[in-house]
């Protein structure tokens, strides 16, 4: 499966991918984490619903913290 994720195309996903397996095969933790789906927010309590397709456009941001 291919997916954009942050302007950039992978190529050979494994098919079947929702946004929480998407994050584990990326390696990212899941807190601290927004994920957009098609210009659309997925709420944390969907990542393992939330099934990707093919081309879907994806967005991972990275809140971090400080003082």
């Amino acid at each position: 499966m291919n997916l954009l994720i942050n302007g950039q195309d992978h190529y050979d996903l494994p098919e079947g991918l929702t946004v929480g397996t998407l994050l584990d095969h990326l390696s990212l933790p899941r807190k601290k984490i927004a994920v957009e789906r098609n210009r659309e927010v997925v709420p944390k309590s969907s990542f393992d619903e939330a099934t990707l397709s093919e081309d879907d456009q994806i967005e991972i941001i990275h809140f971090i913290g400080g003082g």
